[in-house]
C-alpha cells in the first residue's frame, strides 16, 4: 500500500467513504490473492495519478464485515462509492483503463 492508499476497515468503512466528498475506489483483496497483487501496483498507479478520489484498499481477511456487507465471492474485487452509493464494481484482474474506466 502507498502513501497515496487508504487502509479501509470495518471501524472507519463510514468516515472514510461514506463521510468521503469525493468518490472512493475500493481494492478488496487478500495477502494471498496471486491476482491482486497482479492488480495491487494498477491500483496503486491511479491512486497516484488520480487525486480527484479516495483510493482505498480492505483486506477481506481481517474485514469480515465489509467483505460481508458487499456480498463479496471472489477477488479482487473493485468498487467505486460516489455518494454513498455503488456505482460500478468488477470482480476479477482488470487493465488500468478498465478501472479507470468505472470512475467516470
Amino acid at each position: 500500500m502507498t502513501d497515496f492508499e487508504v487502509k479501509i476497515t470495518d471501524q472507519n468503512f463510514n468516515e472514510v467513504v461514506l463521510n468521503a466528498d469525493k468518490p472512493v475506489l475500493i481494492d478488496f483483496y487478500a495477502d494471498w490473492c496471486g491476482p491482486c497483487k497482479m492488480i495491487s501496483p494498477i491500483v496503486s498507479e491511479i491512486a497516484e495519478s488520480h487525486d480527484e478520489i479516495i483510493v482505498g484498499k480492505v483486506n477481506v481477511d481481517e474485514n469480515p464485515a465489509l467483505t460481508a456487507k458487499f456480498g463479496i465471492m471472489s477477488i479482487p474485487m473493485l468498487a467505486v462509492i460516489k455518494n454513498g452509493e455503488v456505482t460500478a464494481q468488477k470482480v476479477g484482474y482488470c487493465d488500468k483503463e478498465s478501472i479507470e474506466g468505472m470512475l467516470l
